[in-house]
């Protein structure tokens, strides 16, 4: 049964578009790689070099917990909700925009 080679195996599940890429990797991305509770301090050594998508285009994810207040995220909706504070929520740009 699993030794069944099919051509679903292969395909895409979602077929992806032939549009420009957008840079940077979504929010919810780099907060699946993390585990909560986090402190800020952290979360900029580990991930701080990650660049993430934004509706004003990409941005280092250590650069927008700069503009947070907040040094400790007890859930990783709170941290979604302290980055999306700081850069908005919307369309992403991409290279044509």
């Amino acid at each position: 049964m699993a030794d069944d080679d099919t051509d679903e195996e292969t395909d895409p599940t979602v077929p992806l578009g032939d549009g420009p890429a957008v840079e940077g990797a979504p929010l919810a991305r780099v907060a699946a790689r993390l585990t909560w509770p986090q402190e800020a301090s952290r979360i900029r050594e580990k991930e701080g070099d990650a660049t993430i998508r934004t509706p004003d285009g990409p941005r280092t994810l250590a650069d927008v917990l700069d503009e947070t207040e907040t040094t400790y995220f007890d859930t990783r909706q709170s941290f979604v909700a302290a980055v999306e504070a700081a850069v908005g929520v919307g369309p992403v740009p991409t290279g044509e925009d």
